[in-house]
């Protein structure tokens, strides 16, 4: 892919190639020798018209081709002895961009043509031997601009190949792991998991069939084991199909602060802004930015409250999640598993997260995730 400082450097280089070809053609035409004509002015503009026309040979090689073959019969036919410079040019930009039947046609052309303009000039006689050598010197020259030009756009047809092929090769190898990594994961925790949630359900089965209260925590690992079942079907979908899009996202998040609240949290959900489309990537990484929180707040914090804000701005997706645990000011967290996965996620993604104790006590996570609401 082209960046715009390769185009504009590329810009340049076409403009000085053409100012010094147009150059050469024109201190040849007035140094050298030439029928004198009253179309001398005709065929100075000529020569410098061919060489110009050459900055636009990337954007527009079949022209170029065309206006440098007419410039060189042109001036050729005003009396100006000058060789087709700027045509070999043409021919092999145009060649290098994969229009090789038109270019061998033009040069055939050009070929025939450019005799019989030096005979209506006076130039040469075609039964020369010089007339006839210069024919084959053009006719070499003409191939071997033709040759570099083809073998050139081979070598970058070569390169892109190459490049194909190691992202190929790299997909390939990332698919692997994400089998490798859903395998390891489905072996070592899916039969885990099914025994807490089985037994979960076992243990209020049994206490309602006595008539016995359940405990609330019973009832919410029953809950917790149902979500994990279902988040790690997913996460093992996504693995083994890269297309897979993770089903949780903001529109979850009120089931999360729901959730929370059934454990003895006093967690409340705010949403600020007008609410807009974003990105898949966002979407799922706030879930689990609020999710991982309200989890470490009901595992480790000790907090009563809690709560979540989601502000929509233009450009960005903030997130804050506040609680008022036991985090003591100026005391640096412990950087858990949970915390490096935000972190982990927020960078990839080109947004920033905070995550420290609060002034007042208790604990505060803050996200900036941009928004492109352009693309």
């Amino acid at each position: 892919m082209r960046t715009g400082r390769f185009t504009v450097r590329a810009g340049v280089t076409d403009w000085a190639i053409a100012v010094g070809v147009a150059a050469t053609l024109l201190v040849t035409g007035l140094s050298g020798q030439h029928a004198t004509t009253n179309l001398d002015l005709l065929g100075y503009a000529l020569l410098t018209a061919g060489g110009l026309g050459l900055a636009a040979r990337r954007r527009a090689p079949v022209p170029v081709l065309a206006v440098t073959g007419l410039c060189a019969v042109g001036y050729q036919a005003a009396g100006f002895d000058v060789p087709a410079v700027a045509y070999l040019f043409a021919v092999y930009a145009a060649v290098r961009a994969g229009h090789r039947t038109i270019t061998v046609v033009a040069s055939v052309t050009m070929l025939a043509v450019l005799p019989l303009a030096a005979l209506v000039s006076g130039l040469h006689d075609p039964g020369e031997a010089f007339a006839q050598a210069r024919g084959a010197l053009e006719l070499a020259w003409l191939i071997a601009a033709g040759a570099a030009g083809e073998a050139l756009r081979q070598a970058e047809r070569r390169a892109e190949e190459a490049e194909r092929t190691r992202e190929e090769t790299a997909r390939h190898r990332a698919a692997e792991e994400r089998l490798h990594i859903a395998r390891e994961l489905h072996d070592s925790l899916t039969h885990q998991i099914s025994v807490i949630k089985v037994q979960a359900e076992v243990a209020v089965h049994v206490a309602r069939k006595r008539g016995e209260q359940v405990p609330e925590a019973l009832l919410t690992i029953r809950e917790a084991g149902r979500e994990a079942a279902r988040e790690l079907r997913a996460t093992l979908e996504a693995l083994r199909d890269d297309d897979t899009i993770l089903p949780r996202g903001l529109d979850d998040v009120a089931e999360l602060v729901e959730r929370a609240r059934t454990t003895g949290l006093d967690a409340t959900l705010t949403i600020e802004g007008r609410r807009h489309d974003v990105p898949a990537a966002v979407d799922r990484t706030v879930y689990r930015i609020v999710q991982e929180s309200l989890t470490n707040i009901t595992r480790h914090a000790a907090a009563e409250t809690a709560s979540v804000l989601i502000d929509y701005r233009s450009d960005v997706l903030a997130i804050r999640i506040d609680d008022d645990g036991e985090a003591a000011p100026h005391t640096v967290p412990a950087p858990g598993v949970g915390l490096l996965g935000m972190h982990e996620r927020v960078t990839a993604l080109g947004g920033r997260l905070r995550a420290a104790p609060r002034a007042g006590g208790g604990f505060t996570v803050q996200a900036e995730l941009p928004v492109d609401r352009t693309s």
